[in-house]
């Protein structure tokens, strides 16, 4: 993976909402494959809905959470080490 790439991968989801809905993944340093694993991870560190994760793999993560409602939030997630990035936005549902 070129260091300096920055790929944009869109996610569709299809059915009924789960209990989080990952909407978009951005990767900078690494492979989308690296990207969506490094996502998975972060979910499942995260203890429960409320929780957040603040290191997964290395990589140290902030989150900002916006859109709050009684039902649901929107979160966008950054993960970063040694100058790779892997972002992601996400719905959490209550």
């Amino acid at each position: 993976t070129n260091p300096l790439a920055v790929a944009s991968i869109a996610l569709i989801g299809a059915g009924a909402a789960t209990a989080q809905d990952v909407v978009k993944i951005g990767v900078s340093g690494v492979s989308c494959a690296k990207g969506k694993s490094l996502v998975r991870a972060f979910h499942s560190c995260r203890p429960g809905k409320s929780g957040k994760c603040a290191r997964v793999s290395g990589y140290r993560c902030s989150e900002r959470r916006f859109n709050k409602s009684p039902q649901s939030y929107d979160s966008n997630v950054t993960c970063k080490k040694s100058g790779k990035r892997v972002t992601h936005t996400y719905t959490q549902f209550i």
